[in-house]
Parts: structure tokens; sequence; C-alpha cells
């Protein structure tokens, strides 16, 4: 709405106001060549709308004043004269006064509630600017204690760094949608982009995951590719990985298939990350089920999405 923003008052919106009047007024002039029975201010009603939403209230009572008493001594008969009107004519001149106040009325309010909505706008941006500042530092803080503290147990540290991680790309997709969430396939490709794209595959429609669902899906995916960059199909140099996934209307469906990576086995314990998946997925009334075949790891990933079907995002 930034074509709205001339303020009210100035030079500038005045001489506006006033082209737009003369354009009124040529077209008026026009259309009495070719209808006689033309009303005189029928074209004056777009210019005082346009100088109202334009420059504010006083540019719109200004036009609507030119217009009024130009449309009154030239084409209100007799020409050229203010006097005398008939009663008809009398009425003529009453309805616009009123119509042009009124419009003029509309205008101005929906300028400042326009206005006041875009600030409400800006202020809710820096607020969430603000707020992912604050986190980012005291997500650089958490790392800092966290580094220390482990210093002794570096795998563990690399584990717990690498978590938190996943959620803080994450964060910045969140950010980028304003806070709506995040892109399934922007989740999937900035957890995945370390292992190489010509490698992994990736089908299914795209949509925004409302932000808990999306750190809870980077989570899932970090604990997966970890998984595959240890021991499964990206632990060598011709593994391949393909993520198929769709909508069945609320619940949203994952296939995560790992080929061509060393033989595995099935594990006599449940994981961490296994035990992670599980936990993270109740929350949203989420199933997995994990096969170890022998062409590498098969998971597959059920969750209903917490707000209504998504609007597919083209890509």
């Amino acid at each position: 709405m930034n074509w709205l923003r001339l303020p009210p008052g100035p030079a500038e919106a005045y001489a506006f106001a006033t082209f737009l009047i003369v354009i009124a007024s040529l077209v008026r002039w026009g259309l009495g060549l070719v209808a006689d029975d033309t009303q005189a201010f029928t074209t004056y009603y777009p210019a005082v709308l346009f100088a109202a939403l334009v420059s504010g209230a006083g540019a719109g009572i200004f036009a609507a004043l030119l217009g009024g008493i130009i449309a009154w001594w030239t084409f209100l008969p007799p020409h050229f004269a203010f006097l005398p009107l008939t009663a008809g004519q009398e009425i003529d001149l009453a309805t616009y006064v009123f119509a042009s106040l009124l419009i003029v009325w509309a205008a101005d309010h929906y300028r400042r509630l326009t206005k006041r909505l875009e600030d409400e706008e800006k202020l809710r941006k820096l607020s969430v600017e603000e707020l992912a500042h604050r986190l980012k530092n005291k997500l650089a803080t958490i790392q800092s204690i966290i580094s220390f503290q482990l210093r002794e147990e570096p795998q563990v540290r690399n584990i717990i760094l690498n978590r938190l991680n996943a959620l803080s790309a994450t964060d910045d997709l969140i950010m980028a949608a304003q806070g709506q969430g995040a892109r399934i396939r922007d989740i999937l490709t900035a957890e995945l982009a370390p292992y190489g794209r010509s490698r992994i595959s990736m089908e299914g429609p795209n949509f925004l995951l409302s932000p808990k669902l999306a750190l809870t899906m980077a989570l899932l995916v970090h604990e997966l590719a970890t998984n595959a960059a240890k021991h499964g199909a990206l632990s060598n140099a011709v593994g391949k990985l393909s993520i198929d996934w769709r909508l069945s209307g609320a619940r949203l469906n994952i296939d995560w298939r790992e080929d061509g990576g060393p033989v595995i086995t099935t594990p006599t314990h449940q994981g961490f990350g296994t035990r992670l998946l599980a936990r993270s997925l109740d929350q949203f009334g989420g199933t997995i089920e994990t096969a170890f075949e022998t062409t590498g790891l098969v998971c597959k990933l059920s969750v209903i999405l917490p707000e209504h079907t998504p609007s597919i995002i083209p890509t």
C-alpha cells in the first residue's frame, strides 16, 4: 500500500488533487459532447475518491470543493454562471456534497486503518527479529557451555551440538517464513546438504509445516541422516537415499529408503536416536516403522498435521 502514502497537506497532495479534477473535467466535457443529459458531477466522484485515498482527507475535501465549483459553473445550466438554480439542480448539488463528504470519510478511514495495520505488521516483524536474535545469542551461549562441560567427552559433545545446529537451521527457515513455519523440502535440503545432492532424491508436494512440527521434523531428519552417514547408505561413495512423502487427508506419510550402503543387521537394542524419533512423533499422533533390509534401512514415518491440509507451494 505504499501508493497510499502521500502525506495529507503538502503542496504535492493538492497539486495531485487538482490534476485529478482537471482530468475529470476533461472527461466530463467529452461526455457532454456525446450525451447532453450527462449528470454534471458524474466524473468528479472518482477524482474525489483517489485524491482522498492517495493524499488524505484534506486533499479529498479540496478536490470535492474544486470539482463542485467547476461542475456547477461549467456544466450546470445556466452555463458559466452560478445562479439561478432549479429545485432539481439544488438537489443534485446537495447530493454531490453529501456523497463527496461520505467518500472522503470512507477513504480517509481506509487510509488510517491500512496505516495502522502496516505499523502493527512492522512491529511484529521487529519483535520476531529481536526474539530470533536473542535466541541465537542464547544458543551460542549454550553451545559454549556444552563444549566446555563436555570437553572430555567429544563424541557426546558433538552429538548434542549437531542436534542444536539442526534446530537452529530450521529456526532460520521459520524466520524466513515470518514465523509461519518451514517448508518440508527446505528442511530436508538443509539437513541433507552436507551429504551431496546428487545421491539423494526427494519427491513430494511442498508445503509449510507448523513451527513446532518443523522443528520436530528437523530433529527426525537429522537423526536419520546421521545414522545413514555412520552406518548406512551415506557412509560410502555409492550409497543412495530416496525420500518420498505424500498427504492423505490430514496425515503426512514419509518413506525414507537407503540403498547401496554396507550390509546391515537388525540391532539388538533400541538406541537413543530411535527412542527420540518415537517420542517426538507421539505429540502429533505419529508412528514410525523401521525395517533393516539387505539393501539398507527403510523407515516409514506418519504424522497428523496439526492444522488443516496445507496449500501446496510451487517448487
